[in-house]
């Protein structure tokens, strides 16, 4: 994700990269449309760590899923629900930037599994600590207790979010290792259908295991499925990366957010993505409020209301993957931002279910386009030795703004409601959008 939009030059492709990276000249019109949205599965190692990370993230979701609900059960409070995604998200503000320079100067494989290692292990500690009834619903007179249990719960967040901290500027700079430089926009818009099926596909076993079993179990599962992405990363076969000249990590600190801050293009996605996180986000932590106080539904219609605004952000992801790389992709997303703002406002003052899932659809639909272009206009643009500083940079202005959001919105529900927090989050969504469109000129011409 750097600052100029000019062709790319021809690269050598990268190691595992297939003789199927382009179809015959004969092939059926449907076979080079199928080429054309999935073009980055050409790459073995692409499709390695693609179906690993899918697995992953299935798991992941699960858990998300089962502890909003367990925070929810066992506090009966929005703003646990807001402090508990604060502090999943808290040491990616703190530490992302770091991650980034330890991205550029290690092993990115290695930082990865690291990272994996301690979100698989915490996820098990919390399965162990439900289990054994540490963590419970307290009712009664001992109220004091209620915050007591639920500070495991938002330790091991913290703890979970520490690691993603690390462990999400390796991924997004080991990201354009596995494909050429053309075919980089279709691999970011594959990555957002693996990580968005995983949000279809994880809230719906969510739901059936929180009915049948519990949340031990999801959590549980979760654990589990880290092993798949730990087996992809060791089977990757990656290029030599030439090591960064010795220098202290605050200067090559500093030297990233030189970078950021000289480049237009890059500093003006920076704001867009922490506004739209903060923003928008805040509508996924919400849910189980609308679901409960609003609606009056249980948990079942929780995940599926989880499974259609996943369903529409495979939809967004699978629009990108199709346009590839195009003129303007900065205009469009700055464009689809000002829808993003519209639908979150037309589903806080929605009363009708159906409605509300229709709008959903379409949230995770402009959700996804805004991120995948932002992401891919980034990736493009930045140089190899300096991917994983800026887009630490990048990560922490877009991961950053979701869990002040979440804070914020959670702390406002608890005043006024849920419903007129989103309509004024999606309100002043439209607006930032609508201000950087005539401000970042640059931007829109890219």
């Amino acid at each position: 994700m750097t600052d100029s939009t000019g062709a790319a030059e021809p690269s050598p492709a990268p190691p595992g990269a297939g003789a199927d990276a382009l179809p015959p000249a004969s092939s059926s019109p449907s076979a080079r449309a199928l080429h054309r949205l999935a073009a980055a599965f050409a790459y073995p190692n692409f499709r390695t760590l693609w179906v690993g990370a899918c697995t992953s993230s299935i798991g992941t979701w699960m858990q998300n899923v089962a502890q909003n609900w367990l925070v929810l059960t066992v506090t009966g409070s929005a703003f646990y629900l807001g402090l508990d995604a604060f502090l999943g998200q808290l040491p990616v503000m703190m530490f992302t930037l770091v991650g980034g320079v330890v991205a550029d100067r290690r092993d990115r494989r290695r930082v990865l599994l690291t990272s994996q290692y301690i979100q698989m292990t915490s996820a098990f500690i919390l399965a162990a600590l439900v289990f054994t009834q540490v963590v419970r619903p307290v009712s009664g007179e001992a109220g004091h207790a209620v915050s007591m249990t639920v500070w495991y719960v938002l330790a091991l967040s913290f703890l979970t979010g520490l690691a993603q901290a690390f462990g999400g500027p390796a991924y997004q700079s080991l990201i354009p290792s596995l494909v050429e430089k053309k075919d980089l926009p279709n691999a970011i818009a594959l990555n957002s259908i693996q990580f968005n099926l995983a949000r279809v596909i994880g809230p719906l076993l969510a739901g059936v295991a929180l009915a049948a079993f519990g949340t031990v179990f999801c959590f549980t599962a979760n654990g589990f499925s880290f092993v798949a992405v730990i087996v992809s990363l060791m089977l990757l076969k990656l290029p030599a990366r030439p090591a960064l000249p010795p220098q202290p990590m605050l200067e090559q600190l500093r030297g990233g957010l030189s970078y950021v801050r000289h480049e237009g293009p890059l500093l003006g996605l920076t704001l867009v993505a922490f506004v739209t996180t903060f923003l928008g986000m805040p509508i996924i932590t919400l849910l189980p409020v609308f679901v409960q106080k609003v609606f009056h539904l249980g948990a079942a219609q929780y995940s599926q209301m989880m499974a259609f605004q996943g369903s529409g952000a495979v939809v967004g992801a699978l629009i990108v993957a199709w346009m590839g790389r195009f003129r303007r992709m900065g205009l469009v997303t700055l464009v689809v931002q000002v829808g993003f703002g519209g639908l979150i406002a037309a589903f806080a003052w929605s009363r009708v279910p159906a409605i509300s899932y229709a709008l959903l659809f379409l949230v995770g639909i402009a959700q996804i386009v805004v991120f995948s272009l932002a992401n891919s206009i980034v990736q493009l643009l930045v140089p190899n030795e300096m991917r994983g500083r800026v887009m630490s940079i990048y990560m922490l202005s877009f991961r950053g703004g979701m869990p002040l959001g979440s804070l914020a919105a959670g702390a406002l529900a608890n005043v006024y409601s849920a419903p007129a927090v989103l309509a004024v989050n999606g309100l002043l969504l439209m607006a930032a959008g609508t201000v950087a469109l005539g401000t970042f000129k640059k931007l829109r011409n890219i």
